[in-house]
């Protein structure tokens, strides 16, 4: 396969909507899947470390980040699957190295076990997938989306960054803050933000939680030993389930590992990725 250098934001058309992609580096590829509620740029530092020896794509899912935000696009996670399904496609990529994170681990899964997409290595960071997940702020937004999203912009401002606040035991830099929280302001981001909260139900995770013995791929497991959205226990239940062995646990790290152990994450993804 033929490396490519593209630094600049792509966008693929897909059902109506546009998702915005960037591919950087030389070498195999490797593909990178954000979760909520986030965007691509969580892993920018990540992804810059890994062009040394890879090409990496990066993505942001539909109504996330610089991707589409039209209330009126469902943003599940059995669209998220569709979607990345179709990215790979467009990318022509049979069988790249992914590495996924909080909903996107789910998302990959989907992709990989419904729709027939072939990985060549698939990395789970801190992955939505097994019951119950969703923090209490979630389950809080989700029962009462309409409130939330009649707040005033700037008590939601303040709100959006509290929330993202706590995905990191060390907490987020004020840069990181706000480009956490940039896509998620405005009329649109803001009804975007709770609009995607409001559909998450762990009934699409239960669709392919009877299938993880059927992952056909080398598959690593990393979590944050702070995670307080998504408890360490998960780790250890999801390796087992996948066969994966011993998950590799990141002290002082929390849900967001790319940001509290960022040395340490690529450390681990550059001695477990396996592209051929």
């Amino acid at each position: 396969m033929t490396a490519h250098t593209t630094k600049t934001w792509e966008a693929f058309a897909w059902e109506g909507r546009e998702i915005a992609w960037q591919r950087v580096g030389a070498g195999p590829p490797v593909v990178l899947c954000h979760g909520t509620p986030f965007s691509s740029a969580v892993w920018r530092d990540v992804a810059a470390a890994l062009t040394e020896s890879h090409t990496v794509y990066t993505w942001d899912m539909p109504g996330y980040g610089r991707s589409s935000m039209d209330p009126t696009h469902p943003v599940d996670l059995g669209v998220q699957g569709r979607a990345l399904a179709a990215l790979l496609d467009h990318w022509r990529l049979d069988r790249p190295a992914v590495v996924a994170h909080d909903i996107g681990g789910a998302t990959a899964l989907r992709a990989h076990l419904l729709h027939g997409r072939d990985y060549a290595s698939l990395t789970l960071v801190d992955a939505v997938m097994l019951r119950p997940w969703g923090s209490d702020f979630l389950r809080l937004v989700r029962d009462h989306a309409e409130v939330f999203g009649a707040l005033p912009a700037s008590i939601h401002r303040g709100l959006v960054g509290a929330y993202l606040d706590g995905a990191t035991q060390r907490g987020l830099t004020d840069d990181q803050r706000e480009e956490l929280v940039e896509p998620w302001l405005g009329e649109r981001g803001q009804a975007a933000f709770y609009a995607q909260i409001a559909q998450a139900d762990e009934r699409w995770t239960v669709e392919v939680e009877s299938l993880l013995t059927e992952v056909s791929c080398p598959t690593a497991v990393v979590w944050g030993a702070d995670d307080a959205w998504l408890p360490v226990e998960h780790a250890h239940r999801l390796a087992d389930l996948l066969g994966a062995g011993r998950p590799s646990v990141l002290d002082a790290a929390g849900h967001l590992v790319q940001y509290d152990a960022p040395a340490e994450l690529v450390e681990l993804l550059r001695r477990g990725l396996t592209v051929t």
